[in-house]
């Protein structure tokens, strides 16, 4: 029970309207199917999986968009109705908006959430779960220097070698973030890859001795490497956030939308990071991952 979606006759539409005047709250799960996208990464098709799941599961029709791109695709896509709910990041949806994100994950949603608004897209509750930039080192190296914080590098910095994205140098979050806010100044930059194999290879072969990895990513736990703590908030907080239609959340009502908000709060960063290697390094397949998530929590919607 939605208006106006995709190019729809005028007499559908008013026919919509007039179905959904009579049905009031709009806690149903009748009318057009919820689009579901993601972005071209695992993660992302996982994240929208469980919400596609756990709709279904409670009766919504459901349709699939995944792996539709980039942000520059997908944005529009969500703002012009092609696509009606997408698992976002609080941080760069908020850069992406003109806002300023920062280490502080509410404030920062609030922001994203307001600047979203005016384009009709609102953020549901986020999760826990982060998936931001991380400095990472091998557990040998961890234990020989004392390290467990960004912070603790600062008295080894100069005899290490530091690997990450090429275009790292002139990144306020990457290397010109080590150096304004942490005073970090290493031996040599390596340029590699964006924290995907070349990456990995270099870290685990001691070709850096720190290489700059997604927090989430599986291959950190299966390696056993420390993620350094972000002590001075150099890091904008990137929770997991839905971005839904407004439209949407208007038609079908508060039911649905607590299903969605209720699989980001059991969402936690270990979970996370499970099924992303499990989809990256074990090669499963992302819907089969979230079946497995959702058959063993408990959404608490009774």
């Amino acid at each position: 029970m939605r208006k106006i979606f995709r190019n729809r006759a005028v007499g559908a539409v008013l026919a919509l309207s007039l179905v959904a005047a009579a049905c009031g709250s709009g806690d149903s799960t009748d009318g057009d199917p919820i689009v579901i996208s993601s972005f071209n990464f695992n993660e992302s098709v996982i994240v929208a999986e469980l919400y596609a799941q756990a709709l279904e599961q409670a009766g919504y029709t459901v349709d699939r968009n995944l792996n539709l791109g980039n942000r520059e695709v997908v944005k529009p896509a969500l703002e012009n109705g092609d696509i009606d709910l997408v698992p976002e990041y609080v941080g760069t949806i908020n850069s992406f908006l003109g806002g300023t994100p920062t280490a502080d994950s509410q404030a920062t949603y609030e922001e994203a959430k307001e600047l979203f608004e005016e384009s009709g897209v609102t953020l549901l509750a986020y999760s826990p779960a982060q998936d931001k930039n991380a400095y990472v080192v091998t557990a040998e190296t961890a234990a020989e220097h004392g390290l467990s914080k960004i912070s603790d590098l600062g008295t080894v910095a100069g005899q290490f070698i530091f690997g990450g994205p090429p275009e790292c140098p002139e990144r306020e979050f990457c290397l010109q973030g080590l150096v304004d806010v942490y005073g970090l100044n290493f031996a040599e930059f390596k340029p590699l890859d964006v924290a995907g194999p070349i990456t990995v290879a270099a870290l685990e072969g001691g070709e850096v001795d720190v290489a700059l990895l997604f927090s989430s990513q599986g291959i950190i736990a299966e390696k056993g490497w420390v993620v350094l703590d972000d002590d001075k908030g150099l890091q904008p907080a990137e929770n997991l956030v839905p971005a839904i239609r407004q439209e949407v959340v208007d038609a079908y009502g508060r039911d649905m939308t607590k299903i969605i908000e209720a699989v980001s709060v059991l969402l936690t960063q270990e979970d996370l990071t499970e099924m992303n290697k499990r989809a990256d390094l074990d090669q499963e397949d992302p819907a089969a991952i979230a079946e497995e998530w959702l058959s063993n929590v408990e959404l608490g919607l009774d």
